[in-house]
């Protein structure tokens, strides 16, 4: 049989203890709230880099294909401009 001693220990070791375990449980919700605000921040950042990147390569395609066309444009123009030419008539005899 228990004593009284060991009963009132039991019981000072049991109330002793919740108040440890409630503030294990709040810093625990601390760290996992900044954990998780840090994984937005990464997130926003990779979201950042990678619109960066998108942008970057858009414009570079758009700046590559209107160099093309503007050169096409310019063989066509060529083209068009030998069919079109007059050439000297021959003097009649």
């Amino acid at each position: 049989m228990p004593t009284i001693v060991q009963r009132l220990l039991f019981i000072v070791l049991l109330v002793g203890m919740i108040p440890g375990a409630a503030l294990s449980q709040s810093t625990d919700q601390t760290q996992s709230n900044q954990g998780v605000g840090q994984e937005v921040n990464n997130a926003g950042h990779s979201t950042q880099q990678a619109a960066k990147k998108t942008a970057h390569k858009v414009k570079r395609g758009a700046k590559k294909g209107t160099h093309k066309a503007a050169k096409k444009t310019r063989e066509g123009a060529s083209k068009g401009e030998d069919k079109t030419e007059t050439r000297p008539s021959q003097p009649q005899q």
